[in-house]
């Protein structure tokens, strides 16, 4: 006997309907993480200001440890908050699956190109390709934002993907300053800090 699909085109659309608008009620999940990024990588420029600035007495090679140090604090940050993240209602949703995918894509983007700026710079005995390094940092934050902004349908994502767009080409004309380190750390909280705890005050304590 043959089998018969009881749904019809019209059923499927309204279903599919149904779990997207299920989903953008669905609040995004990582604000935690920004948090993290945006203060442990902040001060870590602040303290690159204070050396390149001459605030802080310290020889060059002292850039290197702050910034691994901010890169290994900030994994064992990620570590600790994704077990939890992972427990939250609302985070097998497709809205946080893909908005979660979007920002490890991002953070993936971030440390392979700041190898290759590593590489770059040894090759070239020259540290140019790390002042590239704020850039591209604002410009991936901004695809970040735009598919965070596009998956939730919360519109004020949208300005921070628009602001990163913007900062990646300002930053640049810092370049040659210690200014650029101090506004590099000025974009991290206005990109990942304080936007982080918007997300955070929106996560929900035990149910959606």
């Amino acid at each position: 006997m043959p089998h018969h699909d009881t749904t019809s085109p019209q059923d499927d659309i309204a279903y599919i309907r149904a779990l997207a608008e299920e989903g953008r009620n669905t609040p995004v999940l990582g604000g935690g993480v920004l948090i993290v990024a945006g203060t442990v990588f902040g001060i870590a420029s602040l303290i690159h200001y204070g050396i390149d600035s001459g605030l802080i007495a310290a020889e060059p090679v002292v850039y290197n440890y702050v910034w691994l140090g901010a890169l290994v604090l900030f994994f064992i940050g990620l570590i600790g908050l994704k077990s939890k993240i992972r427990s939250k209602p609302g985070a097998r949703s497709a809205v946080n699956r893909a908005v979660g995918a979007g920002w490890m894509g991002v953070g993936l983007g971030i440390f392979v190109m700041a190898l290759s700026m590593a590489i770059l710079s040894y090759k070239l005995r020259s540290e140019v390709p790390v002042f590239v390094f704020p850039s591209l940092i604002f410009a991936l934050y901004g695809a970040g934002w735009a598919v965070s902004a596009t998956m939730s349908g919360q519109k004020w994502q949208w300005w921070m993907a628009v602001g990163g767009w913007i900062g990646a080409p300002a930053i640049a004309l810092l370049f040659g300053t210690p200014l650029l380190w101090l506004g590099y750390a000025a974009g991290l909280v206005l990109l990942a800090m304080i936007p982080g705890l918007i997300l955070v005050r929106q996560e929900p304590a035990e149910v959606i």
